[in-house]
Order: C-alpha cells, then structure tokens, then sequence
C-alpha cells in the first residue's frame, strides 16, 4: 500500500457539496483511465483557524467528511493531514513534492478556488504549470452554479444554521447528516413511551437550528427508519445549556447503545419550546411523528 499510485484529490471539502462531488467524480474517472487508486487529500482542521485566526464552524467532523466521501462517492483512501504551522508555512512546491514523494501522486485535482502553501502561492493555475513541468496529471474544476449562485460551504452553513434543511441538501447532493454512537441518557422518552436515541456534535462542528425535524435513522445493520429527531437543549426537563441530538425512532423496538448511528436532517418541523408538562410533551413527541410520516409520504 506504502507505494500504490495515486490520483488525489485536493481540498478541504467540508460539507462535501455539489462542488466538490465535480472533484471526487474526475478523480475516479482519471483514476480508472490510469489503473491507479483515487484518493483525497484533506486537513483535520480548517486552514483559516491558523491562517486567519478564524474559528469555522464546520459541517462535519473529519470522520463525518470521510463517512460522506467514502459512502456517497466510493472512494475509500481519504487521508488527513494535521493542518499546523509547519504545514501553514510550507513552500507551495515542496508540498507537492511530497505528494509524488510520499503518496506517489500522478495526478491531482484541485477546484479553481484552491492554493496551499506559505501565504497561499500554490494556485490552482501554479499547481497545474508544475506538475506539467514535473510529468504528473492535474485538473482545475471549475466553479459549480446551482441558481446562479456558487455551491459553498459557507452558504450551505448558513442554511443549517436557518434550519432549511431542504435547500441545505439539494446544495450538497446528499442530505445533512450526523454520524456518532449512541450515548446514554435520561431514560426520559422510554417513560413517556417515545423511546430515544441520544447523540452529539462533535466540538467545533456547526449545530443546526435548535427544534424538530422529520430525519431517518440509518441503523449499523443497514436498516433504514423514519424519526423524529430534536436538536436542542431540552428546555420542558433540563436547566442545562447543553445541545443534544434525541431522536425517536418510528417503528423500532431494540436497544442501540454503543452502536453507531447515521442521522439525516430532511425537513424542520418546528422550533424547540417548553411545554407545561411531560404530559403535553409526549402529546406533541406524537404529533410530530404523524408530521413526519406525512412529510415522507409526500
């Protein structure tokens, strides 16, 4: 493996929208014309943290940005480089040295908007004069428009944030989701009869508008369930300020603890309220069931 060839994708692809599925589907196209692997090439941690002192609130985890190119896209090398800086402050070319040097890259993709290296120098046009000069393979992609407006994260980031998860999704090319292990909770909604399984956003990674949504649950046997999922801090039973991700799975009996769980946000159903009693909250956990129901049959 330490010495298999490669055509790598180049980016940090959080969310792994639209625009960058134009970059995984020409890495597997020249991968397969090459007989070579297709891989990407990402960073742990978002460049402006360092470059910009910015802290980006990020889609996904990195695990969550492997799980989406791997599954969505089939490309199962996908490699994380610890962004710091000595990478910050790397010459442009020395990095791309080490891409031939270390990962036996013969071809690279990179979209138009990508530069690496000391002050950014290593441009997607500079990328592609190199590797000319050095034998290898690149292509620049190009902007991809939905609307008129570019597919970005930034926006896409925006509309979690909104809770329009439908327009959120339709910019991906997948839905919105969370990958994590069920963790123990409360027991709260097994007494009120709607059972739930209880996850976490990881530290750093963007938490949608805090309410209710119609998501479905994909299990770790492949099973696949309609849920309601709640994004908050549970105002009717906690005076914490900690968000939770609680979802009652429709038409489930079993006990998921320890296992890992995909959840997709499809459509919000209403904002996160308090209710008087646990009483009127079961009542309401009820509603929303049929809403989603109704949502997905749709």
């Amino acid at each position: 493996m330490a010495d298999t060839k490669r055509v790598i994708a180049l980016g940090f692809f959080d969310g792994v929208h639209l625009g960058h599925a134009a970059l995984m589907k020409m890495t597997k196209r020249r991968a397969e014309e090459r007989g070579v692997t297709p891989a990407v090439l990402t960073f742990d941690t978002h460049p402006d943290t360092l470059v910009k002192g910015v802290e980006v609130p990020l889609i996904n985890s990195p695990e969550g940005r492997a799980e989406i190119i791997r599954r969505v896209y089939g490309i199962d090398s996908v490699i994380f480089i610890h962004f710091n800086h000595a990478v910050m402050q790397m010459p442009w070319e020395d990095f791309l040295r080490s891409l031939v040097d270390e990962l036996h890259a013969v071809h690279v993709v990179v979209g138009y908007d990508f530069s690496c290296g000391y002050r950014g120098d290593g441009r997607a046009l500079n990328i592609a004069g190199w590797c000319s000069r050095h034998g290898l393979g690149c292509d620049i992609i190009d902007a991809v428009k939905i609307d008129g407006e570019v597919v970005s994260s930034t926006r896409i980031r925006s509309l979690i944030q909104d809770g329009d998860m439908e327009e959120a999704n339709r910019l991906l090319g997948h839905p919105h989701c969370l990958v994590d292990t069920v963790h123990y909770g409360f027991q709260l909604g097994a007494k009120l009869g709607t059972p739930t399984i209880n996850m976490r956003f990881a530290e750093g990674v963007l938490v949608p508008r805090h309410g209710v949504y119609a998501a479905k649950v994909f299990l770790d046997d492949g099973a696949e369930h309609m849920a309601v999922t709640n994004v908050g801090v549970r105002p009717t039973v906690s005076g914490s300020d900690r968000v939770s991700v609680e979802s009652f799975i429709l038409d489930f009996k079993g006990d998921l603890y320890d296992h890992t769980v995909r959840v997709e946000f499809h459509h919000f159903i209403r904002p996160e309220k308090k209710f008087e009693d646990t009483g009127e909250l079961r009542e309401q956990i009820l509603r929303d069931a049929e809403t989603t129901r109704e949502y997905f049959a749709s």
